[in-house]
């Protein structure tokens, strides 16, 4: 692939998109390998994050009127429109910028772009007083789990802001793309997939507090160990319908834990992203001690529960990014303890990271496959996932994989691998052996890293 340098020049000699007159301002955002945490960002968990070597690029030039005009080529293998036009009386509204991205099928995918010009819009009306010309082009494969959506959002984000010359980075620049995704693009997601995207290092765990978005100091991946991701080839999203109700069946469980204890909820919009709050625990779910739960709460909670009960029941549902639909049955009970247990699991998993102690890597592994499994109980399990989780323990610390679990939002996308740095010959076994089993198509494997967005910075082209 062409540098974007290289790309921008010929847009420019082809009188396409970019004057020549005008800087344009690139910035570059990785994708994500969920390595421990999952479903608990939303929930104020810990979770522990990795970048990938693929990346999204965008190129942001500013315009003398108020048009909008994007360009993502790559989208015409998915038969998607690759080129969109919006004006600035479409960011009037989040109604009416909503309308806009969703009035054709084909350009969904520009919730994730346009939204951020919402964004700037509304925070920064005196600089955003025109329009931008927006070229995206990625190598990270949609739908995979490893954070498609939020690169393009960091990406996009980061160019406009600095050809708007706004100051927008690090926890406030991510806070903001996690804002357009929930309310622009109707995609329920925690913060961690935008944090990872923007404070991400190369061969870096990002630890990251939830609450709402408390980056800690960053750990060196251990000399000699190695994460690898392996597609699954089933489609993820978080704006599906799995997602949601495991999300939904988090908060109703906090919901009615807050209301055995006689704890008033209250909404707190100071943020960015609005949420609902509590005297004892602020709205944390993830911070009920294990033992606690297991002592006073699990056996009180309902396997399932049918929305239009809970409804019934609750005049309030503690989540304003999810919905309780009347007839859809939620497990309660899992999704809590999910919630609350691999929060535990997250904290011990970096406590042996950063040990940087050879011995630690098999329980490390455990923790994983815990992990893992902790998502069939919530209704996130993926027969394809859990083939690539079984084939990587079928493998074993003999040949140096340790652990294995879906990486992000579950039901589907790609499997996350923690191996010794010498067991490429373990993954390739792995992706080998699935194939067989999959028609033989071979499945694209994740392997390196690259720094987040912050760290590349943005670069102007003039």
């Amino acid at each position: 692939m062409t540098s974007m340098a290289a790309a921008v020049s010929e847009l420019r000699r082809a009188g396409d998109l970019f004057s020549p007159q005008a800087p344009v301002y690139v910035a570059r955002a990785p994708g994500r390998l969920d390595l421990m945490g999952g479903n608990v960002d939303y929930t104020g968990g810990l979770v522990l994050q990795a970048t990938v070597r693929e990346a999204t690029e965008a190129a942001v030039q500013p315009r003398e009127d108020g048009r909008f005009v994007f360009s993502n080529p790559q989208l015409r293998e998915c038969g998607w429109r690759d080129r969109a036009e919006f004006t600035l009386e479409d960011l009037a509204s989040e109604e009416r910028v909503r309308a806009a991205v969703g009035a054709d099928p084909g350009m969904r995918w520009t919730a994730y772009a346009f939204g951020v010009f919402f964004y700037l819009r509304r925070h920064y009306p005196r600089a955003v007083r025109y329009g931008a010309n927006v070229f995206i082009r990625s190598t990270i494969p949609m739908n995979k789990g490893v954070s498609s959506s939020a690169a393009i959002e960091v990406a996009v984000m980061s160019a406009a802001a600095e050809a708007y010359r706004i100051d927008l980075r690090g926890v406030a620049l991510a806070l903001a793309c996690q804002w357009v995704e929930n309310v622009i693009a109707g995609a329920g997601c925690g913060i961690m997939d935008q944090a990872a995207v923007v404070l991400g290092g190369e061969r870096r765990l990002l630890p990251l507090l939830c609450q709402p978005c408390v980056p800690l100091p960053l750990i060196p991946l251990p000399a000699g160990l190695e994460i690898w991701g392996v597609d699954s080839g089933v489609s993820h999203a978080v704006s599906g319908i799995e997602y949601e109700s495991v999300r939904a069946a988090s908060f109703m469980g906090y919901r009615m834990i807050c209301g055995w204890e006689s704890i008033p909820l209250q909404l707190d919009e100071s943020g960015v992203v609005a949420r609902w709050v509590d005297s004892r625990w602020n709205g944390y779910l993830s911070d009920v001690p294990a033992s606690v739960f297991r002592e006073h709460y699990e056996r009180r909670l309902p396997e399932e529960v049918a929305g239009g009960e809970f409804i019934r029941e609750f005049a309030t549902h503690a989540d304003p990014y999810s919905r309780v639909l009347p007839e859809q049955r939620y497990r309660v009970r899992a999704c809590t303890r999910y919630s609350i247990e691999e929060n535990l699991r997250i904290r011990l998993f970096v406590e042996l990271a950063k040990s940087q102690s050879e011995s630690a890597w098999p329980l490390m592994g455990e923790l994983m496959y815990q992990s893992h499994w902790s998502y069939t109980e919530c209704g996130l399990g993926c027969a394809a996932t859990d083939r690539l989780v079984e084939l990587a323990r079928e493998e074993g610390a003999e040949n140096g994989l340790f652990g294995a679990k879906v990486s992000g939002g579950g039901a589907g996308g790609t499997v996350v691998i923690l191996g010794r740095q010498d067991a490429w010959a373990a993954v390739a076994r792995v992706a080998a052996r699935y194939a067989a089993g999959n028609g033989g198509v071979t499945p694209c494997v994740f392997e390196g890293s690259s720094p987040g967005a912050d760290r590349t910075g943005v670069t102007v082209i003039r």
